[in-house]
Parts: structure tokens; C-alpha cells; sequence
């Protein structure tokens, strides 16, 4: 890295992050690309497994640890990937069998699935094939909702969810951002990565965590109605323009806050992040929070998965004979190859043994 012009031998992604995502608080990772809101994301899920991660993560006051956290989170990605021959219903059952303890009866796992599809509003569309994005089948808002609901099933107390409005017009991610509100208002920490939202879809958020290049945060806190407490916030720093009636608040933000705004203005917000009152506030609540609450006990599991081994099979044969039962064509295609291949090899070597032995012994 010496050679690029890097003064260290480690490349710095995250520098002194700190905050907290509660439940029933939806939280925004703000800010241009680069800044290190996916790396936050992606380390915080366990998802990040090259470098070095320094620092301390904690689940309701305890230690976190990867093999329990995985089984209590979900993450929704930016492009879900769901199998296209199988109907919305038959996808959150899938995620379901594998993913709930076995506990759970087929019974209350069919109730369960029920509603959540009636709380991100996929119940219309129960039946519908997934289909192939921009082809067939469900469009882009729906089939975010279906990634949503794929990790719901698993009844998850923690989603991270990157980008869920992205490649969505106004309407779709409107749409979107009523199932995400929906599933903070169970009692779920849910937090997001967002870039460059509209002002509906961005104060649809309680609380944002906003951070600059070099993965610095500049504000982590409330959001406030019409952005009231982040424009206050920013609008008492010297020197920073008024935000313009109707502008709106993140475009704002990204701009009074750039690097060529600091340079201009001979002023580091990450510095005056941490010289605030609200920084020490989050500090003082952080430490709170880092303490679990008298009579808790921290969270195991007896087994490494949730369904026993010859259960995960069982599912996934079951799924792939819906996915090759709906799509004849392909399946006809295989067969073909196959027996093609079969007769062409078999063909080749058909009593090659004989003709050999035959040979030797003359």
C-alpha cells in the first residue's frame, strides 16, 4: 500500500464508529458513495470477512456472537435472488421450513406466513410465479417486498436491508418504504442503507447515521419532523448556507457537508460531531445500552441450525421439483443432453472390453 501513496500498511474503512439501533427505531446509513455505510452494514451483520475489525459489538448488553446472531437477523439484499418457477407463497414457506425452530408446527408455520404477507401486502399476489426480474412474473417493488418477507418468515429481532428503494420511481418505493415501517412497528430493529432518497422516502426514518469519506461519522441522531432536528443541527454550525424552502434535507446535508465545503469553510464536521452535545449524549446512551438488564441472560442455541439435517433436504427436493415440474421445457432440455450424452459415451465403449480381451488372446 506504501507504494500507492498509503502512509499505512492497513487501509482504514471505519474510523472510531460508534452508535446504537434500537427496536422500533428505523435508522438510515447516510452518505456518498465510498463512505463506508455498506462496510458498517456488512461488519455489524458478519458479512465482512477479509481485514482486520477492531472494537466491540453488543446485542442487548452482551457480547455478540456470530453463530447466535445469525440466527436472530436477517439481511435483505439490494438485488434479491429468488427462484423464478415458484409461487410468493411457496417462497415463504421454503424460508420458513428451513429457517424457523423445529419447534414450530406446520400449522402455526402457515399462520405465520400468512401474516407476513399480509404485513409487507403480498397477500394479492399469494399465487403469483416469481418470474424472471424484468420479464415476467412480479415487478421490481414487489419483489422487493418478497425479499423482505423471505427474511421475515425467519422471524429475525434484527434486518439489515441495503439500498431497498434503489432502481424504484416514487410510487414503488413509497410502497416499499410502508412495508420497512410496518415491520419496525412489530418491535424490529431494522436498519437501511439509503442514497440519495426523495424527502417522502427519507423521512419515513426516525434516525439517521450520517457519514462522510474516510467512514467518519458527521451526525448520528434523530431525524425529526420534516428533518427539523438534523437541519437545526447543521444550520448552527458556522458558516453553513441555509437549507432553501421544499430543497430537500439529504441533498442539503451532502452538500454543505463535502470535502470541498470543509476546505472552504476551514472545518472538519467529524470534529464537530464529536465536540457536541449530541455526540456526548449517544455516548451516554451507548454506555447504557452496553450494560444488559438485571435478570437477563444471554442468548444460545443447542444446535448449529434450526432444522435437522435429512429436514433440509426434504425442503430443498421439495423445491426443486415445484421449480422443474413448472418449467417443462428446460426440464425436457436436460433430459435430452443427458440421454444424448449417455448414448454418445456408451456408443463409443460399447463392448470395448471384449473387443480388447478378444485381441490379447489372439
Amino acid at each position: 500500500m506504501k507504494n500507492r501513496g498509503v502512509a499505512e500498511d492497513k487501509l482504514v474503512l471505519l474510523k472510531g464508529v460508534s452508535g446504537s439501533f434500537r427496536p422500533g427505531v428505523l435508522t438510515a446509513l447516510v452518505g456518498v458513495s465510498g463512505d463506508g455505510k455498506t462496510t458498517l452494514m456488512d461488519v455489524l451483520a458478519g458479512r465482512k470477512i477479509g481485514g482486520y475489525i477492531e472494537g466491540d459489538i453488543r446485542i442487548s448488553g452482551y457480547p455478540k456472537q456470530q453463530e447466535t446472531f445469525a440466527r436472530i437477523s436477517g439481511y435483505c439484499e439490494q438485488n434479491g435472488i429468488h427462484s423464478p418457477h415458484v409461487t410468493v407463497y411457496e417462497s415463504l414457506l421454503y424460508s420458513a421450513c428451513l429457517r424457523l425452530p423445529a419447534e414450530v408446527d406446520s400449522e402455526t408455520i402457515k399462520m405465520f406466513i400468512e401474516e407476513v404477507m399480509e404485513l409487507v401486502e403480498l397477500t394479492p399476489q399469494r399465487e403469483a410465479l416469481v418470474g424472471l426480474p424484468g420479464v415476467n412474473g412480479l415487478s421490481a417493488e414487489q419483489r422487493k417486498r418478497l425479499t423482505i418477507a423471505v427474511e421475515l418468515v425467519a422471524n429475525p429481532s434484527i434486518i439489515f436491508m441495503d439500498e431497498p428503494t434503489s432502481g424504484l420511481d416514487a410510487r414503488a418505493a413509497a410502497v416499499v418504504m410502508t412495508a420497512v415501517r410496518n415491520t419496525v412497528d412489530t418491535g424490529r430493529t431494522v436498519v437501511c442503507t439509503i442514497n440519495q432518497p426523495s424527502i417522502d422516502v427519507f423521512e419515513a426514518f426516525d434516525e439517521i447515521f450520517f457519514m462522510k469519506s474516510g467512514g467518519e461519522e458527521v451526525y448520528v441522531g434523530p431525524l425529526g419532523r420534516r428533518s427539523c432536528h438534523l437541519i437545526h443541527y447543521f444550520e448552527a454550525i458556522e458558516g453553513v448556507n441555509k437549507i432553501k424552502d421544499g430543497y430537500n434535507p439529504v441533498t442539503w446535508m451532502l452538500e454543505v457537508t463535502s470535502s470541498a465545503q470543509e476546505i472552504a469553510l476551514g472545518v472538519d464536521f467529524a470534529m464537530v460531531y464529536k465536540s457536541s452535545e449530541l455526540y456526548r449524549r449517544n455516548k451516554r446512551l451507548i454506555r447504557e445500552l452496553s450494560t444488559p438488564a438485571p435478570g437477563s441472560k444471554d442468548l444460545h442455541f443447542r444446535t448449529q441450525y434450526p432444522r435437522p439435517f435429512f429436514t433440509q433436504c426434504k425442503v430443498c427436493l421439495w423445491k426443486q421439483r415445484q421449480s422443474y415440474w413448472r418449467n417443462p421445457l428446460y426440464t425436457a432440455v436436460r433430459l435430452t443432453f443427458a440421454t444424448s450424452v449417455a448414448l454418445m459415451f456408451g456408443t463409443m465403449f460399447w463392448d470395448l472390453g471384449s473387443k480388447r480381451q478378444a485381441i490379447i488372446f489372439e
